[in-house]
């Protein structure tokens, strides 16, 4: 078993939002997925984002509010889980002012005929 946690891996800043790549640990590269934790600044937007790859996601802490293509933000709680579809331009929005958010993110490309 490995453990890895949070804010102990390299981070790489992106528009604002610390995201902690899990490549940089040792061992991961044996994965079917990539993933990443992320933290969003309290009060604070992601930089918008777009990709082919499908990504799940799972608020760790905190209240997300995520908008995709444009579309009304939909809340997003702690515990609660979003599934990007490949190509959706997404913003992902902290909704708490004294705390950063925090969201763990598995990421892969769809295999043909597996959406």
């Amino acid at each position: 078993m490995r453990t890895y946690q949070l804010g102990r891996g390299p981070n790489r800043p992106v528009g604002g939002v610390d995201v902690f790549r899990w490549d940089g640990y040792d061992g991961v590269g044996a994965l079917p997925f990539r993933a990443m934790w992320y933290q969003v600044p309290a009060g604070g937007v992601s930089p918008q984002d777009q990709h082919p790859e499908l990504e799940l996601s799972i608020v760790v802490r905190g209240d997300a509010a995520v908008e995709v293509d444009g579309n009304e933000p939909v809340d997003v709680r702690t515990g609660d889980a979003f599934l990007l579809e490949s190509g959706e331009r997404h913003v992902v929005h902290n909704r708490r002012p004294d705390e950063p958010l925090v969201v763990f993110s598995a990421y892969w490309y769809a295999q043909a005929g597996n959406g």
